[in-house]
């Protein structure tokens, strides 16, 4: 979250509303999102597309 300067309260309540990247959870429980994914969701938020709506 540091890197797209966000608050984790914030990219949360984006994922609630399945606005996020795609995220995998590990077995410990933390969350993970592949850099792959991350780029193509901040390449859409960038683009003011419905993905960001």
């Amino acid at each position: 979250m540091a890197e797209i300067r966000m608050r984790p309260s914030a990219f949360y309540r984006l994922r609630a509303r399945g606005q996020a990247p795609h995220m995998i959870k590990l077995p410990n429980g933390e969350l993970r999102c592949r850099r792959a994914n991350l780029d193509a969701w901040w390449e859409a938020c960038g683009r003011d597309s419905d993905a960001w709506r």
